[in-house]
């Protein structure tokens, strides 16, 4: 074979060729062989031109070997063969590394092949060439576990140096050369400025003069050397194995996005190479195996300033004064705080927010505002006029009058420019049909093909058919001296005055009834009242919908119908249909037009956070709507605009609307707004309007209403992103909503002064200047500088809570610890009411005092979250478990009492037993040694927090008694607003893409869904917060209200604002609902034991975080070296592994544990690597926040610095140089600094001590009472809960876990939890203790009970049986025994899935399947 003989002569016999494939579309021949031999590169390339010069060079050949190495090949052989072919790939990868064949030696040991090079130009060519990959994969192909790596090493001998900076010299010229070599003749030649004050950062020197700028969207994988420019989207440095750190740049220039890598040197500084900086870079464009994409391999960078596209170059500039922020719910894009930068930059004086039906953009503009650039406030409603419109100018009719029920088809919508094409009419007279009328009308031009294709009417058919002037004077006969009734009469009537006034020059002013109306007073239970939809409902036939004809027959019936039920419900005048029908209209589903409100001043702001209010709450429909009688009734301090083309004034005009209803209009506004042509563009588009020169009419008309009524006409931009290239997010957003028409975007940017000037010159110079400059300016000089949210602290007042709570504290500790109390216990508690009560947050502890005694006397603990546990008078009080003060002793009768302040001891629990001294009574032992200023600060300058957690049956009633206590319309559930994030925006940046099959880079991926993140999606409520509003305020001083996600069915009502803008107003308190509670409760009920009596220093229970042996369970037993499968705080593998790390012996260190797992960063790669290498034991390490600060005041560090190091350090912020300083000083180690710049977040101690009380209360439970342990942990977990697979036993169990193991990432998160479930049900049988089956009439709806049988799961137990369904079992079980599955189907109102769920798992065995008694059954 021709093939063979080559590779014979090229030393290639060892290959066997397996297969020749053929691939037409790329011209190529692969060659498939088969190897037991490394064969030398050299030759096979050699043998691949060979094949290619014997086909002329015609087609591209490949050889594809498998590698299938013989075991009996000599290693020293095969280590020389793979170096040869090293040497040989580098030198082919570029010009550069053809000439380091000299300058790189191989080395081969420990299994891996070192590629050195003493020339660091070399090393850096061997980086950004990916040598190191490339490599790897050959190994991959040999089917060998060698390794490889590239060092730099520095030569020391002189005379290999000197040769070095030789080969250097020469290196450098090559370089110029090869990039001169990629320069594009066509581009001008961009220089870099370097006297902007960046630095260069690489140590490459590049003529940067002759490498020419190019745009990203041009870079393809022939452009070679590339000099771009842009924003940088995102920075990430990896630390890879040789040590060397790799910098991920992606760029952007707003054409497109690329990822440029860059092998950074030892002494890089990458100082300011961020996020939203501006940077360029120079590099060579390749495809990156490992990316899998096109990047740039930087050469040279540097950080640059933003170019600024545009500037208003304006002398007097214009005022914005419609603009939608990203809280216009997936419509608005950009935020307030952008905006505004822009136009400052400007050096605009102001600029309004106008969001879709929310006003949700306020806090953030209101940070914005300064002496120089004024916030106007506002929003664009949605306005419903609640006028009924069923009948106009009726007058002595009644319902056997004579009606003419009439349809037209027209040629558009517009009376004034569209043409009539055909009338039908019905007459109706004493509530019977008794004549109709019909015509075609002639036109001088073809008909719109949509019309044909909606009416069906044709151009043939209109031919020889009477003009208007014929057919309408005809029309006007036949319904002489009768009521006009149409569906939509504003539409048909409409055309027939507009007509009549132009062909006939009458004023054409008939009685009117619009059955639309009238429909939808009368007939309800209805998805809309079309024509169409309501023939279906009443069973009337429409067989040519959009045929006038046959439309007004059916609309005739509709009538007659619509007659008789007002005939029923005793209503015959007409004429009163307005009055008498206007509680049945629901107003809230009209139709809306959008309206601009601006606010002048205080006033203006309250009454329109008290319109938000009511759209929300009482007129939500799609959209908040507000009523035309509550704007007029809150019109004070508020400024009206017509806003865009989906305003009341416009729709009138592109309607056709007579001149007297459109003055009638204008004049209930303050201002009439124009906006630019291209805003309304898709008018012209969708042939509502014929050309542009039809837009500007309606704006000149509009200018000219403001002049005859004198109004201020104000030119607007409608805007809804800050650049023209924004637009791209809002097409993607409103292409995943569904919109048809989001790929046609109007350029809703923020615009210029002149951009606006040149969009409205047809105008004339003047006038345009004036409605573009002038006019805005006065409107926004007009409105006040007002604050939506007042400065200050508003709490609500509770006379005498400062004395009460003194006394309550004192009295509870006097209770404590006897009425002479001790020195360190008087002194801490007056220094903390001191405090408290000085700072005015004496109410905030008596509500929390109220509302956790109320859940005590209803039988439920409330456990403490957050720092409120470091507040001796938050214990005292009864607020909290955790007592702060140093661990000590207390004697319960004689009240003995004995403190441990020399740190031998972390928590009081920790303390050995012992009797007091004096009566021989047992002590407790108490006292966590936690200092008050983590909660308050040193100076009370620190915003204290209360958070609680009360079980979840008993949150509820905790919030209607904090109503009870504050009164109605006083507390309010604490709003959210939810953003797209980053998972959200993927989504629909991928479907975009995915949709129109265009494939983008990642980097520009990434730029789109950073694009859409923060934009509104919904809002909600925090899970517990509630805010109160102090009684001589109103929640509308503070914020408007709503429903969460605008879904009234929720129950509650929540504050408009996001509870984060308005906390540090008014009190927000954190209700949460949480498992513990109840878990403690069931525990109660099920052993009869107390909370209190619960000890915390029990042995056997400590045991369990060590070993499950104290459980009766030995290692190999169960999958877990310790015993806390579910305990809370503490069953998760991740704690777990904690704990045998730690291997803790005492409750500090289950602290201590807690605050390490709860942290961010405090853990992983910090306090874990800290005890691995041995600078501290787990006793020294930071695990919650008050570590920093009490260390640090211990070593010295002055107190108000320890404790702002502190609140740096737990929020991740971070240590400052004169921080570190600080703490170097006073020899804090260099590894403590070091592990305070790692964190991101850390939990106080406080929250710490309560949850490991309650946990260590729980595992108790676990060791002395299992069968109640185990019974209230599943009716915790009851959602996750398959009583099916644990009732076969233990071994069904373990197959089961197995089964879904197997399944690894594709486990769905339903079955991760079965998975936990599982395991503590495999435990528990371990113990020998055993399930029953579900039964019928035992098994509780929900809770598991304990029987002598074993641990009794509920119906709600079994797979695919919900709440509901159980519920109502248990109901209809205790009124009477069900006879028949069919019985429990109609009185229980289960679904047949559910019989079938109980039968499979044998709950129903042997009932009979229906009510029908047999004989047999006899």
């Amino acid at each position: 074979m021709f093939f063979n003989k080559i590779f014979a002569a090229e030393g290639l016999e060892n290959i066997t060729i397996e297969k020749i494939e053929v691939l037409k579309n790329k011209n190529t021949v692969i060659i498939h062989g088969l190897s037991q031999e490394i064969n030398d590169f050299f030759h096979m390339e050699n043998a691949e031109n060979k094949i290619k010069k014997h086909y002329n060079n015609a087609v591209n050949i490949e050889l594809d070997i498998e590698y299938r190495l013989s075991k009996n090949i000599d290693e020293c052989e095969l280590i020389e063969k793979i170096k040869n072919n090293i040497i040989y790939a580098i030198t082919n990868e570029s010009n550069i590394l053809s000439k380091a064949k000299d300058n790189i030696r191989i080395e081969f040991k420990n299994d891996c092949f070192f590629v050195i090079s003493n020339n660091n130009l070399l090393f850096n060519e061997l980086h950004d060439n990916n040598i190191e990959r490339k490599i790897m994969k050959i190994m991959g192909e040999y089917n060998l576990p060698y390794k490889m790596e590239i060092l730099y090493q520095q030569a020391e001998d002189e005379a290999i140096i000197t040769a070095e900076n030789i080969f250097n010299e020469e290196l450098k010229k090559s370089l110029e050369i090869i990039k001169n070599n990629n320069v594009t003749e066509k581009k001008t030649a961009v220089k870099f400025q370097n006297n902007n004050g960046f630095k260069r950062r690489t140590r490459k020197k590049i003529d940067i003069d002759s490498i020419l700028l190019s745009s990203i969207s041009e870079i393809t994988n022939d452009s070679g050397t590339v000099n771009i420019k842009g924003k940088i989207i995102s920075v990430d440095k990896r630390e890879l194995k040789t040590g060397t750190t790799l910098l991920l740049i992606n760029l952007t220039d707003l054409t497109d996005s690329i990822t440029c890598k860059y092998f950074c040197p030892k002494d890089f500084v990458d100082e300011g190479i961020e996020k939203g900086k501006y940077m360029q870079i120079i590099g060579n464009a390749e495809y990156d195996g490992y990316e899998k994409q096109l990047i740039v391999k930087i050469s040279d960078m540097q950080l640059i300033k933003e170019e600024v596209k545009r500037m208003d170059t304006s002398k007097e500039k214009r005022v914005e004064l419609h603009l939608h922020t990203g809280m216009s719910s997936m419509d608005g894009i950009t935020g307030f705080k952008e905006y505004a930068k822009k136009a400052k930059l400007w050096g605009h004086k102001a600029m309004a927010i106008t969001d879709h039906g929310v006003v949700q953009g306020y806090p953030e503009a209101m940070d914005c505002a300064d002496e120089n650039f004024k916030v106007i406030y506002g929003m664009e409603g949605y306005l419903v006029n609640d006028t009924v419109n069923i009948v106009y100018n009726c007058k002595n009719i009644n319902l056997d009058s004579d009606f003419v029920v009439f349809d037209i088809e027209t040629t558009g919508l517009s009376p004034r420019s569209d043409d009539i094409i055909e009338i039908g009419a019905v007459k109706i007279s004493n509530r019977r049909i008794v004549e109709s009328f019909s015509t075609f009308v002639h036109i001088d031009r073809n008909l719109p093909a949509k019309i044909i294709e909606l009416t069906s009417i044709t151009d043939d058919m209109l031919k020889e058919q009477p003009e208007i002037m014929t057919a309408l004077p005809s029309f006007m006969e036949f319904a002489k001296d009768s009521v006009l009734v149409a569906h939509n009469a504003k539409f048909d009537v409409g055309f027939i005055k507009e007509k009549a006034k132009k062909y006939l020059n009458i004023n054409y002013d008939m009685p009117v009834l619009d059955t639309l109306e009238l429909s939808k007073a009368l007939i309800k239970d209805i998805k809309n009242h079309k024509l169409n939809t309501l023939t279906k409902k009443l069973g009337i036939s429409l067989l040519n919908h959009h045929r006038a004809v046959d439309d007004a027959n059916a609309t005739a019936q509709l009538l007659l119908f619509l007659l008789n039920k007002l005939s029923e419900r005793e209503i015959f005048d007409i004429s009163k249909l307005n009055d008498l029908l206007k509680e049945d209209v629901d107003f809230v589903k009209q139709s809306s037009y959008h309206i601009n409100i601006l606010v002048k001043n205080y006033t203006g702001l309250k009454n329109l956070y008290n319109l938000v209010s009511d759209s929300h709450i009482n007129n939500f429909y799609k959209k908040p709507r507000l009523l035309k009688s509550n704007l007029n009734r809150y019109r004070e301090g508020l400024i009206l605009g017509t806003a865009c083309e989906a305003g009341e004034l416009y729709r009138a005009i592109l309607e056709g609307s007579s001149d007297e209803r459109i003055e009638e209009i204008a004049g209930y506004y303050d201002f009439l707004e124009i906006q630019p042509l291209n805003n309304n563009m898709f008018l012209v588009n969708n042939e509502r309007l014929k050309s542009v020169e039809e837009l500007k009419e309606i704006n000149r008309k509009i200018i000219k209403l403001g002049e005859s009524k004198e109004k201020t006409v104000v030119a607007t931009g409608d805007v809804h992103f800050l650049e023209k290239e924004d637009e791209v997010y809002r097409r993607i957003l409103m292409t995943g909503q569904g919109y048809e028409d989001a790929e046609e975007q109007a350029p809703l940017y923020f615009k210029t002064t002149d951009e606006m000037l040149e969009d409205f010159s047809y105008l004339g110079e003047e006038k345009a200047y004036e409605v573009v400059v002038t006019n805005t300016n006065i409107i926004a000089d007009s409105v006040e500088s007002i604050l939506p949210i007042p400065k200050g602290t508003f709490p609500p007042i509770i006379e005498g809570s400062d004395n009460e709570l003194r006394n309550i504290c004192f009295d509870n500790a006097k209770s404590v610890y006897g009425e002479e109390l001790p020195e360190i216990v008087e002194k801490r508690l007056n220094r903390e009411l001191n405090s408290i009560i000085g700072n005015g947050y004496s109410v905030m502890y008596i509500i929390a005092q109220k509302l956790v005694k109320k859940s005590n006397e209803d039988g439920y603990l409330v456990g403490s979250r957050g720092s409120v546990g470091s507040s001796f008078a938050a214990t005292m009080a009864g607020i909290t478990e955790v007592n702060p003060l140093v661990p000590h002793y207390i004697c319960p009768e004689c009240k003995y009492s004995e403190f441990i302040e020399d740190g031998s001891y972390g928590s009081g629990y920790d303390l050995p037993d012992k009797n007091c001294p004096r009566c021989g009574t047992a002590l407790i032992k108490d006292g966590h040694d936690i200092p008050f200023e983590v909660f308050l600060g040193f100076e009370g300058d620190k915003e204290p927090d209360i958070d609680l957690n009360f079980a979840g049956e008993e949150q509820g009633v905790c919030m209607k008694y904090t109503e009870e206590l504050f009164g109605k319309g006083k507390v309010f559930r604490a709003g959210t607003i939810g953003t797209i994030a980053d998972k959200t925006a993927f989504g629909f940046v991928k479907n975009y893409f995915e949709e129109k099959g265009i494939d983008k880079r990642r980097a520009e991926i990434d730029r789109l869904i950073q694009g859409c993140l923060g934009i509104k999606r919904t809002s909600g409520q925090h899970p517990g917060g509630v805010m109160i509003v102090p009684h001589d305020k109103d929640i509308h001083d503070f914020t408007p209200v709503q429903y969460p996600a605008n879904n009234e069915k929720s129950g509650t009502i929540t504050t408009h604002f996001d509870y984060h803008s308005i906390s540090g107003r008014i009190l927000k308190l954190d209700l949460l609902g949480h498992d513990t509670p109840s878990i403690i409760r069931m525990l109660e009920d099920l052993t009869g034991l107390d909370k209190n009596n619960v000890p915390t220093d029990d042995p056997d229970t400590m045991a369990i975080f060590n070993s499950p042996k104290i459980l009766g369970i030995s290692l190999d037993e169960i999958d877990c070296n310790t015993g806390t499968l579910a305990i809370p705080e503490f069953g998760t593998p991740f704690v777990r592994q904690m704990i045998m790390d730690t291997k803790p012996k005492s409750f500090s260190d289950l602290v201590r544990i807690s605050g390490l797992s709860h942290g961010t960063d405090v853990w992983i790669n910090n306090a874990q690597e800290v005890i691995r290498q041995g600078y501290s034991e787990i006793g020294g390490v930071i695990s919650t926040r008050d570590d920093i600060m009490t260390y640090l005041i211990q070593m010295g560090v002055e107190k108000k610095k320890a404790f702002d190091i502190m609140e740096r350090v737990r929020k991740g912020k971070g240590l400052r140089p004169e921080d570190e300083e600080a703490m170097k000083e006073q020899n804090v180690p260099q590894w403590y600094i070091d592990s305070c710049n790692k964190i991101k977040y850390m939990f106080p101690k406080a929250h710490a001590v309560a949850y490991v009380t309650m946990s260590v209360k729980i595992a108790y439970f676990k060791v002395h009472y299992p069968e109640a342990f185990y019974a209230t942990y599943f009716t915790t977990k009851v959602d996750d809960f398959d009583a099916d697979i644990v009732t076969k036993g233990e071994n069904n169990i373990l197959n089961t876990i197995k089964a879904l193991e197997e399944k690894g990432n594709d486990k769905t998160a339903k079955e991760k939890n079965l998975i936990t479930v599982l395991e503590v049900a495999y435990e528990m049988y371990k113990r020998g203790i055993k399930f029953a089956k579900v039964d019928l009439y035992k098994s509780d709806d929900r809770k598991f009970l304990l029987s002598e049988d074993g641990i009794l799961p509920p119906l709600m137990g079994l797979p695919g049986l919900g709440a509901n369904a159980a519920a109502n079992i248990k109901a209809e079980r205790e009124i009477s025994e069900f006879i028949s599955v069919e019985d429990i189907i109609k009185r229980a109102k289960v679904s047949k899935t559910v019989i079938e769920v109980m039968e499979n798992h044998g709950c129903l065995k042997n009932m009979d399947k229906t009510n029908q008694i047999s004989i047999f059954n006899v």
